[in-house]
């Protein structure tokens, strides 16, 4: 893939380190980022990431789902076309379809980038397939819906809290470009289902799902310090879910309030966890179980926190600098070939990474990162 070395060149000279400083260093006042280096980063990342396609089940897999969520927001933000040719590429490619599991919330979370390409061009995309997705998913009997299935945790529909970044943002994208309200009623019906079920009050997070809710099981999972067991990734993916959510609610849909306020008490209960270096960890309650930082999470979260202060739903001088230090930590962790690293594999639940650990995800979190840092900087 052709390099962008007008870019590069006035970005000046990168200095990306092989993995994520833990040192004290980081914990000084965050040195803000020009846009050019922003960029530079996020295009960096797209050419590795698309020099190394990699799948769970298929390319319209909810991996691929996230990473080119990443891609579609670095595009609006930088209107740069080396983003835009990867997302008609793959889409080409995918014939615009998503997954083929229409139960299953994962499976649309592709359709995102498909939505975003139809803003970009007329008839360059075919939604039908998206819209009978959504028509089976939203309105047609599954066992996930009623509750038959006879897996414990899977009593509702949207059963663990990554769906809530899965299919709300699609919906809400395809509602404002069809005007079909009824699908906004749907979704909030089935979030409000997943929000009842896993919203933990006390701690204002997210449990995964129930095997990780206290008071739900037989035996309460909890972590070696006696906390509650939060994942970072699952509560990344409400956060970044959420803004994406609301950037495409109608401003007078009579649940926006809901959102709009979960989105402010998760952020500040988030903000509280950051640790000095600037990242997350796996583990938010337990950061000493690994100790370092998790780039998918932090990368969700830096997006998040950013949207809001962009937005103006977050107080700028509050978590402008809580920012600015998450993007520096990122950054940290993308190596000199543009791989990201630092990124938790596939799972439920804390678990270690490395700085030659990577995912599509990790790489799409921190693009939808920059593409809001940036912004941040205008």
């Amino acid at each position: 893939m052709k390099k962008h070395n007008l870019i590069l060149l006035a970005a000046g000279v990168l200095t990306i380190l092989q993995s994520c400083s833990t040192s004290k260093a980081n914990a000084q006042t965050p040195q803000r980022k020009d846009p050019l280096s922003i960029e530079a980063s996020m295009i960096k990342a797209l050419e590795w990431q698309e020099a190394h396609p990699i799948f769970s089940l298929a390319p319209t897999d909810w991996t691929n789902g996230a990473y080119y969520v990443g891609v579609s927001k670095a595009h609006e933000t930088t209107n740069n076309p080396i983003f835009l040719a990867a997302i008609k590429t793959a889409g080409y490619t995918n014939q615009w379809k998503p997954l083929y599991r229409t139960f299953h919330a994962d499976d649309v979370a592709i359709s995102y980038m498909y939505l975003y390409a139809n803003t970009t061009r007329r008839d360059l995309v075919d939604l039908a397939p998206t819209k009978e997705f959504l028509d089976i998913h939203l309105f047609e009997p599954n066992a996930w819906k009623d509750g038959t299935d006879k897996a414990k945790e899977k009593k509702i529909l949207w059963w663990w809290c990554d769906a809530l970044f899965m299919a709300p943002p699609v919906i809400a994208s395809y509602v404002e470009q069809t005007g079909e309200k009824k699908y906004l009623d749907a979704m909030h019906k089935y979030f409000m289902e997943t929000y009842n079920l896993l919203w933990d009050k006390e701690e204002k997070l997210f449990a995964r799902d129930t095997r990780y809710q206290w008071g739900v099981n037989e035996k309460d999972l909890k972590e070696p310090n006696g906390k509650k067991i939060f994942w970072a990734r699952g509560n990344g993916w409400v956060l970044g879910g959420l803004a994406l959510l609301i950037d495409d609610l109608p401003q007078d849909f009579e649940h926006r309030a809901f959102y709009v306020n979960l989105y402010k008490e998760l952020a500040g209960r988030i903000k509280g966890l950051q640790q000095e270096d600037g990242l997350w960890r796996t583990s938010l309650l337990s950061p000493e179980s690994f100790d370092h930082g998790e780039v998918s999470a932090s990368g969700f979260y830096t997006f998040g926190l950013a949207w809001g202060v962009n937005n103006g739903l977050l107080d700028k001088a509050t978590y402008t600098p809580a920012i600015h230090k998450a993007w520096n930590a990122l950054v940290a962790c993308q190596k000199e070939n543009g791989m990201v690293g630092w990124v938790q594999d596939i799972g439920a639940d804390p678990q270690p990474a490395s700085a030659d650990s990577w995912q599509n995800y990790g790489t799409g979190a921190f693009l939808l990162a920059g593409s809001e840092v940036i912004k941040l900087q205008k």
